[in-house]
C-alpha cells in the first residue's frame, strides 16, 4: 500500500509557483512524507512544450516524489503518463481538484467534479498504461449543491487508482470558509484505499484533529508550508508523542530563506529566482515583529547580496523589537 513506505504522514502539497524543485527539496529535508510536482499540462507534455518538461523534472534530494497530471482527454492523459516515466516518478498524481479560473475554463481541475463518470475514464486509461502508484487529487464537488466527493471517490477507486487526496472545500468556496471535514470522513469511509486529508493544516495540533476526526491516512499541507519548511517536522514530532517542537530562531529562519533562494537562482538562474524570491522571502518573514517595514524592500530585492543585507537588518530589528 502506497502509505507504507512513506516516512510520515505529512505531505508537501502541489502549488503553482511555489512547489517547484527548490521547495520541494527544501521540504523533503525537513521530513515531508513525500511532495508533489506543480500540476503539469498533460496536452503540454504531448505537445513537447519545454516548460512542461521543465516541470517534471525530478532530483534524487526530493525522493519520493510525485508527478502531478491535469487534463481532461483520457487519451492524451494516458500518453503524457507514458511520456514521463522516464523521470522516474515514484507516484503519479492526477489533478482534479484545481479551482483556478484559467484551468477550470478549460474542463480540467475541479470542473472534472461534474462529470464523475469522465473522471473514472480518465483514471481508468492512466491506470492502464503504467505500473506506478497512481494517485487522484479531488475537492469535495463543484459547489454546495453538488458535495458528490463519496461517489467520485468510488469511481476513482473502481478505476484501480492507489490513494486519493480530498480537500474539503468546493470549487466554488476555493479556500475559504473552514475546511469540511465530515466530506473527508465519509470519503474515507466509502473506500478501502488509502485517504489523504487536505486543508487548512498548519501545525501539529490542526493534523492530529483531522486525523482523528476523518480517520484519513495521511495529510497534506499547502499554504501552510509557504515560509515554513519545519511544518512537517513539527506535525511528525507531534503525531509521535504529542511534542510540540520549538519555532525556529529568527536566525534560523533567515538562514533557510537565504538557502532556499540561492537554489533557486540555481535551479532557475539568477534573474527568475530573484524575482520569486520575493514572494518566499515575505513569507519568511511573515508575522516578525516589524516585518512590514520590510515589505517594500523585499519587492526590490535583484541579488542575493540585497537578500543577505535585509535579512541581517530583519535579525536586528527582530531583537530591537523584543527587547
Amino acid at each position: 500500500m502506497i502509505i507504507d513506505y512513506l516516512k510520515g504522514k505529512a505531505i508537501l502539497a502541489p502549488m503553482a509557483g511555489v512547489a517547484d524543485r527548490a521547495f520541494r527539496e527544501l521540504c523533503v529535508e525537513h521530513s515531508a512524507a513525500f511532495v508533489v510536482t506543480d500540476m503539469v499540462s498533460a496536452k503540454g507534455l504531448t505537445m513537447h512544450d519545454r516548460k512542461s518538461k521543465e516541470l517534471i523534472a525530478l532530483s534524487e534530494e526530493e525522493r519520493p516524489a510525485a508527478i502531478q497530471l491535469f487534463g481532461s482527454d483520457p487519451q492524451i492523459m494516458a500518453h503524457a503518463v507514458y511520456l514521463l516515466l522516464d523521470n522516474k516518478p515514484d507516484i503519479i498524481d492526477i489533478n482534479m481538484g484545481c479551482p483556478a479560473p484559467k484551468i477550470v475554463s478549460n474542463g480540467c481541475g475541479s470542473a472534472l467534479m461534474k462529470n464523475p463518470e469522465l473522471i473514472e475514464e480518465i483514471v481508468r486509461a492512466v491506470v492502464r498504461e503504467t505500473t506506478i502508484p497512481i494517485t487522484v487529487k479531488i475537492r469535495a464537488g463543484w459547489d454546495e449543491n453538488s458535495v458528490n466527493a463519496v461517489e467520485v471517490a468510488k469511481r476513482i477507486q473502481q478505476a484501480g487508482a492507489s490513494a486519493i487526496t480530498i480537500h474539503g472545500r468546493t470549487r466554488q468556496q476555493m479556500y475559504a470558509p473552514s475546511v469540511n471535514l465530515n466530506i473527508i470522513k465519509e470519503v474515507k469511509e466509502a473506500v478501502s484505499i488509502p485517504v489523504i486529508g487536505n486543508g487548512d493544516i498548519v501545525d501539529g495540533k490542526t493534523a492530529k484533529h483531522m486525523l482523528d476526526y476523518t480517520n484519513c491516512d495521511a495529510i497534506m499541507i499547502g499554504r501552510g508550508a509557504l515560509g515554513n519548511p519545519w511544518v512537517f517536522e513539527q506535525v511528525n514530532a507531534y503525531l509521535k508523542d504529542g511534542t510540540l517542537l520549538s519555532p525556529p530562531t529568527i536566525e534560523e529562519r533567515m538562514e533557510t530563506m537565504l538557502s532556499h533562494v540561492e537554489k533557486l537562482c540555481l535551479y532557475k538562474g539568477k534573474k527568475i529566482g530573484m524575482m520569486e524570491a520575493r514572494k518566499h522571502a515575505a513569507w519568511y518573514i511573515k508575522g516578525i515583529r516589524g516585518a512590514a517595514a520590510f515589505r517594500q524592500e523585499i519587492g526590490m530585492l535583484s541579488d542575493m547580496d540585497e537578500l543577505k543585507a535585509m535579512s541581517q537588518k530583519v535579525i536586528e530589528a527582530f531583537y530591537q523589537n523584543n527587547i
